[in-house]
């Protein structure tokens, strides 16, 4: 066995023309790619040396078959010289800095010693660079004197001098600029970084170009049986064929402005092969006018190869499609298409054990009709992984044939798991595993409860769908990325998955105040829990119907030692809480199990801040959660369906006494502006510290009007109260806040850009409804109506101008956060946390002595802290509590 080696690093080069000429199998000299009868043409682009695709030829290099040659490069002699477009920098340094005579850095020995001291003189490192050359132009070794070089994109150079008092363009051709390369001493491109060992700097003036092979550039048969060639042959063919021009109007003694205008011709060809977005050159196109991918486009950006290909691809065993809510479904499954179960395998290998599960498999085929249908199967493999698809034909005898070492490619069966995904991916939970269901339809299903870690609604959202295709993998999805596994969040600890919008709305409802319901009522709620008996009732009515409390319904899917007590989020912070029973029934107290007081809303178990749903976790484990979690969302939504809730456009009607209210608010608003706006006129307004008068003026009117949107909707909000269902959504932290109904209700209030009233639009006024240099409120972005009384022209106009921001902003900020995380998850990538508690890069360099300073791991803290006091305190206090 040998000894580990160390690689110590690696060094890029560039190929000389030798070395592309010995790698060549074949020197291309035809432009022309299949004859008439479809075969390739001798020594033309898809000559059968440089490999082969098509089914049924051999390769001339290595006579192996099209899925077994790896292609093989050719050549192309070049009639004259072209500069290679990447390295026109360095070619622009090289000449600045060396002698137009002999080539050597314009440098004496002295001011070379001098920068990298006499020892270090032939190491190979950038020591030199082109400021450290000085601009006195005459060669210290020659004496010739030396001329400007000037460079123009994408691959020109020219000299300058003067000549009879006026200056001189002379262009260099890339022959002229070749000679001059070839005869710089290795010695001098050492000392300008350049290893002579690997890349001479002649090497990037191109005298013979690499063709690559034919497997690198396929052509395609289109359905009219007519073939398709790559961009690269195009641009092959195209750079062949002005080569050959070139070489017959040399050999003819063309004039010399016909032999530029051809090496031009050359020079553009070669350098859109190599790159087809290079500045100051025209894209090659196709006929269709669509910019050919050339070399360089293959590779760079996000959909080159190594983003596009290599870093992220498509792959099989997937399926996509729109996704919509069943909230009868777990958190942990998700309901899939037929078509979909149908078209998925799963691959199971035949044992003596499972052999006859296996063939019935086989003999039901692959269409399965209905979602009650047994499973089939599609493929079988054989040991010597010959696939044999299976259909009504073959089906008795294939499983007949069938015998352990076989492998059978089932189809997706309720139970299996899977892998759910919605892009963007952003965060360790937007790819969880889920249980399948299969079901009719064309969507994919899953509890609206799952939704905020995939940050996922139904407005027409897609998903993917994977489908594990061993045992590992099958197990590291179940044990590291199922559902339960990731109700905690890796950020902040608390949960991120639980009760959203009609959950939190329901359980509100369910809860609130206490309530009393019949028997019937009770099994309606309780039909989806596993239940032996109901509990004992709390009280009977005056029919003797059995009356069961909403806090003992609800505490029915409570873990039986749960204690707990806590301000819900509804909670107005008043100091009844201090007392027994809370006014706002704000005020959560749970005593082994059961709810006493307090109303459960999004505090409780909603997402992101459950805190129940946090302590079951914590004292219960993750699967306990889970079903908490299923429990809470039926439970929640049979609560909702048995009061019903709804919201419409009259839900925001007000009384006529409120709306003189908000008349009278908004109007001693308005007056207060002006009132303002006549104190800044006279020159008697104090202005405020640090501020302009103009400042002052607009901080104060943005104050008043402030306060008079939200004064409306104390109005509005006085009078809507909890029988409204938009003020139990606000309340309850479903859904929006008070200030969505104020806007809705009462006024829309002062429209803002960049956190100031609207001051831009035409000349010295907003819009042109108003008067120049007016700074009123309603000319500067006021809106005094609400959504439901319905804006006016010019107020529609103001929303419009702040609506606009928020878009822009959020396309920006996307963007913009897109790029940053892609650039910090390719700077952190290497870390990992050692077993000592380090965090280290992959060759063992200690970035942090404790992982984030403290040791703690987020996912597992709560919200953050190490350990769970409130938890343990709770625990303690609990007969105290009693």
């Amino acid at each position: 066995m040998t000894s580990p080696k160390r690689v110590g690093r690696i060094e890029f080069g560039l190929f000389s023309p030798k070395e592309i000429r010995k790698m060549s199998v074949r020197k291309i000299i035809w432009a022309d790619t299949y004859d008439d009868d479809g075969f390739p043409y001798p020594q033309g682009l898809m000559d059968l040396h440089l490999g082969v695709i098509d089914p049924g030829l051999r390769c001339k290099t290595c006579d192996q078959k099209a899925a077994d040659c790896p292609g093989h490069f050719g050549h192309i002699e070049l009639a004259k010289p072209v500069i290679h477009v990447g390295y026109t920098r360095l070619i622009r340094k090289l000449l600045r800095v060396t002698c137009r005579s002999c080539s050597r850095l314009l440098m004496t020995t002295e001011e070379v010693e001098k920068i990298v001291g006499p020892e270090e003189s032939d190491l190979t490192v950038d020591v030199v660079s082109e400021k450290d050359v000085k601009k006195e132009r005459i060669c210290p070794h020659c004496g010739e004197q030396q001329l400007k070089i000037n460079f123009e994109k994408p691959t020109t150079f020219s000299e300058v001098f003067v000549e009879d008092g006026r200056k001189v363009e002379h262009k260099l051709t890339p022959a002229d600029i070749r000679a001059r390369l070839e005869k710089i001493p290795d010695d001098d491109l050492r000392l300008m970084g350049v290893n002579p060992d690997v890349a001479r700097p002649e090497w990037t003036i191109l005298t013979v170009l690499p063709v690559p092979p034919v497997t690198m550039r396929p052509s395609i048969i289109l359905e009219n049986g007519q073939r398709s060639e790559d961009d690269l042959t195009h641009k092959l063919v195209d750079i062949i064929r002005i080569n050959q021009r070139f070489k017959e109007n040399q050999d003819a003694g063309a004039p010399q402005l016909i032999i530029e205008d051809l090496w031009e011709l050359l020079q553009y060809h070669v350098t859109t092969y190599l790159d087809n977005e290079v500045a100051g050159c025209p894209p090659a196109r196709h006929r269709s006018g669509r910019p050919l991918k050339t070399l360089s486009q293959r590779l760079k950006g996000k959909e080159g190869r190594f983003r596009g290909s290599l870093s992220g691809k498509r792959v099989n065993f997937s399926a996509r499609t729109v996704i919509s809510p069943d909230p009868n479904l777990s958190i942990g499954e998700v309901g899939i298409p037929l078509a979909i179960a149908n078209e998925m395998t799963v691959p199971v290998r035949i044992t003596p054990f499972n052999i006859e599960e296996m063939r019935q498999y086989v003999l039901n085929g692959p269409v399965r009709p209905t979602i009650r249908s047994p499973c089939g199967a599609n493929y079988v493999i054989r040991p010597d992984n010959r696939r044999m698809r299976l259909s009504d034909v073959n089906l008795e005898t294939v499983m007949e044939m069938l015998e352990p070492g076989w492998t059978v490619e089932r189809q997706l069966k309720d139970g299996d798991i899977v892998l759910f995904n919605r892009q963007p991916s952003l965060h360790r939970m937007s790819i969880m595993a889920h249980r399948i269901v299969v079901m009719d339809g064309k969507t994919f299903r899953l509890n609206p409860a799952v939704c905020p870690p995939y940050n996922a609604d139904f407005d027409g959202d897609e998903m993917n769908l994977h489908i594990p295709q061993t045992e590992e993998a099958r197990a590291e999805a179940e044990i590291l990325v199922s559902v339960q596994a990731n109700i905690l969040s890796p950020r902040t600890g608390g949960p991120i998955i639980g009760g959203i919008h009609d959950h939190i709305s329901g359980i509100f409802l369910l809860t609130h105040r206490m309530r009393h319901f019949r028997k019937e009522d009770v099994l309606y709620l309780t039909q989806h829990l596993d239940l032996d008996h109901l509990p004992e009732p709390d009280s009977v009515d005056s029919n003797g119907n059995l009356l069961w409390t909403n806090k003992q319904v609800f505490s029915l899917i409570l873990p039986g030692e749960l204690n707990m007590i806590f301000r819900a989020s509804s909670c107005q912070n008043c100091e009844t809480c201090r007392r027994e029973m809370c006014e706002n029934d704000a005020y959560v107290r749970i005593i082994d199990g059961q709810l006493v007081t307090g109303t459960i809303d999004k505090k409780a178990i909603g997402a992101f801040d459950g805190q129940i749903l946090h302590r079951i976790i914590r004292q219960y484990g993750m699967k306990r959660a889970a079903r908490f979690i299923d429990d809470v969302t039926k439970l929640s939504i049979r609560g909702i369906m048995l009061q019903g809730f709804s919201f419409g456009i009259d839900d925001e009607d007000l009384t006529k006494t409120e709306y003189g209210q908000i008349d009278e608010v908004l109007n001693g608003a308005v007056s207060d502006v002006e009132r303002r706006i006549k104190i800044f006129k006279e020159g008697q307004l104090e202005p405020m510290p640090g501020r302009t008068l103009e400042e002052t003026l607009e901080m104060q009117i943005m104050q008043v009007l402030g306060k008079a949107r939200d004064r409306t909707g104390e109005i509005a909000g006085r009078h809507l109260g909890m029988d409204n269902s938009a003020v139990v959504m606000a309340v309850s932290g479903a859904r929006g806040s008070m200030l969505n109904l104020t806007q809705m209700a009462g006024c829309l209030g002062q429209q803002s850009v960049r956190g100031e009233r609207i001051m831009r639009g035409y000349e010295d006024r907003t819009l042109p409804h108003f008067r120049r240099n007016e700074l009123g409120a309603e000319a500067h972005g006021f809106i005094a109506n609400s959504y439901k009384s319905g804006l006016s022209p010019t107020e529609f106009f103001f929303h419009a101008i702040g609506g606009r921001e928020g878009l822009v902003d959020t396309a920006v900020r996307t963007s913009q956060s897109g790029y940053l995380q892609r650039r910090m998850i390719n700077a952190l990538q290497d870390l990992k946390v050692a077993y000592d508690g380090t965090v280290r890069t992959t060759g063992g360099r200690i970035i942090q002595f404790r992982y984030g300073e403290d040791g703690t791991d987020p996912a597992r803290s709560s919200y953050g802290a190490p350990v769970d006091v409130k938890g343990i305190v709770e625990s303690v206090l609990k007969e105290e509590v009693k």
